[in-house]
């Protein structure tokens, strides 16, 4: 037996040197640049030396910003640049522990940064308050983890104020408060800390057997819960579904403080076991995923909460038709999946200007006038329930609306093109914006619409891609993935699709998730079409050209403008 030694139990937090770092910024995406460092050295509870210096960022301070931290484009114009500032920080703080509130706001900009600049990231143990808060309090302590709501709960000298160096010293109080809590818990090592913020509870650790016996390989797993029903009978229900190259590593990581999404320590708590399917191909494991969440729709899957958010624009079957917007895909013509209601609103309204059918949904009938609608009255209806265009007439805008489901977007384009040109003209670009943006998301339906629909028209389609181990072969029926296989030799490849062709079923009805991603997979560059049987391809005008390249050419007439100055003239 070996004799511990004291340091076996690690570095003490009484004896580690502290460097509490705050950054102001212009922003907080990629693009935003830093325009404050604050930075405290403490250790033992004693203050060591500080570190403050205004930054220029190189860029304008948004006014939202300099609201908040007080900080102008004036204050910063003399400042040194970061540059010029960060170095003095990196040898102010070498050696330290980096402690921030919310420390991947304020890390992550200093890396990002060193990285710029071609310095060497030091790679320093980094300690987060907002973590370290969130596992030493209890809920009914604080009602959120600001770093207002902290200092106030420990009654700090200094009020955070959005500058770095009064909200660095305000964290330094707030890190000796949260030390002097979780020193009472057993924490008295740097180490300790660090394990402590990212704290697993014993029963979700104790359930790592779970994943013992899972193969190393690619493939689905499913967390599933035993419980019993109200007569006692015990039901299995998928609580989770998800995949993985190497099945039994990415289980194992659900136990351990890899996995830090709060949703999955709760699904972890209630699963019983972990089943698993091992897959061929990395499309079949994507594929076999949708299937089981489609089926079974587990509460701790983020896309079962939306299982039904794609829409269809078609033609209703009535005397006069109308666009209608439905939920499931109609056997004629067509536009969709169409992401949600914003998407399929914009593309009913690019149709409506298109092609000027009606939009009112009452009954017309045929041999004698209707009420007229407020867009009838208004002049920007044709107004067949007032029987001011006749049924042949409609018919040819019917026609023309009908050809371009089918394919041909051109009447749309030149339609909007004639729109933009008369709103630029008149200097309302931000109208004219408005319809440009509703156009490309129109011509965007468009591309994914055919490209799901020819693939889901095409009865047999097998294809091969080239992978390190070899081959990966994939039969395709409408959409649907029938089979999948994989060879090491190209020698292989002809004979393992024949017998993939002849094991292959036909399915069940595709997901729209499930023929995107076959289309991405078949679209990659290196994938080899081995027997086709159908046709495999678009209309030829449902990708017209360029967009701006359309909207420069607005003088092309389209069908509908030649029925509608028909039906004026007569």
């Amino acid at each position: 037996m070996i004799q511990p030694t004291f340091a076996d139990l690690g570095e003490a937090l009484s004896e580690v040197t502290f460097c509490v770092v705050d950054l102001e910024t212009t922003g907080a995406g990629s693009s935003a640049g830093i325009t404050e460092i604050g930075a405290v050295k403490v250790r033992g509870g004693e203050q060591l030396g500080e570190f403050q210096t205004l930054v220029n960022p190189g860029a304008h301070i948004p006014a939202s910003i300099s609201v908040l931290t007080g900080i102008t484009d004036s204050m910063v114009a003399g400042a040194p640049s970061i540059a010029a500032a960060l170095p003095s920080f990196l040898e102010f703080a070498a050696g330290c522990v980096l402690v921030a509130h919310n420390a991947g706001f304020d890390v992550g900009f200093l890396k990002r940064a060193c990285e710029e600049l071609g310095y060497a990231w030091p790679k320093p143990k980094v300690v987060d308050t907002v973590a370290l808060a969130r596992q030493a309090l209890l809920r009914d302590e604080v009602r959120n983890y600001k770093l207002g709501t902290l200092a106030a709960h420990f009654h700090t000298a200094v009020t955070p104020d959005h500058r770095a160096l009064d909200d660095a010293r305000a964290t330094v109080e707030v890190l000796h408060g949260l030390l002097e809590r979780v020193g009472s818990l057993g924490v008295f090592s740097l180490e300790e800390l660090l394990d402590f913020t990212r704290r697993v509870s014993p029963a979700r650790r104790a359930k790592r057997g779970m994943a013992e016996g899972l193969p190393q390989l690619p493939g689905v797993y499913c967390f599933v819960a035993e419980l019993a029903d109200k007569q006692g009978i015990l039901r299995r229900q998928v609580l989770y579904v998800g995949k993985s190259k190497n099945i039994y590593r990415r289980v194992r990581s659900y136990f351990t403080s890899a996995e830090t999404r709060r949703r999955m320590d709760e699904m972890v708590r209630i699963a019983t076991r972990v089943e698993a399917t091992v897959c061929r191909t990395e499309l079949e494991a994507q594929v076999l995923e949708l299937r089981l969440i489609a089926a079974h729709s587990p509460r701790y899957n983020r896309r079962s909460k939306f299982p039904d958010r794609y829409l269809w624009l078609r033609l209703t079957d009535e005397p006069f038709p109308r666009f209608s917007v439905v939920r499931k895909p109609p056997p004629g013509p067509c536009l969709g999946p169409l992401s949600g209601r914003a998407a399929a609103a914009d593309a009913m309204l690019v149709a409506q200007e298109a092609f000027g059918l009606r939009q009112c949904n009452q009954r017309i009938p045929l041999h004698k006038p209707a009420p007229a609608c407020a867009l009838a009255q208004l002049g920007r209806c044709p107004a067949p329930c007032q029987h001011l265009i006749s049924p042949a007439d409609y018919a040819v805008l019917v026609d023309a609306a009908s050809a371009a489901l089918a394919g041909d977007v051109r009447p749309a384009l030149h339609a909007a093109a004639s729109r933009v040109a008369e709103l630029a003209a008149a200097q309302r670009y931000e109208q004219a914006g408005e319809i440009v943006g509703r156009l490309e998301g129109y011509l965007a339906a468009t591309a994914k619409h055919h490209r799901l629909a020819s693939l889901a028209a095409c009865p047999l389609l097998v294809a091969a891609y080239p992978v390190d181990k070899g081959w990966e072969i994939h039969v395709i029926r409408h959409g649907h993935l029938a089979a999948a296989t994989q060879v090491r030799r190209a020698a292989e490849v002809i004979p393992a699709a024949a017998a993939a062709v002849a094991e292959s079923g036909t399915g069940p009805d595709p997901l729209v998730e499930e023929t995107q991603l076959i289309a991405d997979w078949l679209e990659r560059p290196g994938v080899r079409i081995i027997e086709i049987e159908g046709t495999w391809a678009w209309p030829l005008h449902a990708g017209v050209g360029s967009l701006p390249q359309a909207l420069a050419e607005p003088d092309q007439s389209a069908p509908i403008e030649k029925a509608a100055s028909r039906s004026s003239d007569e």
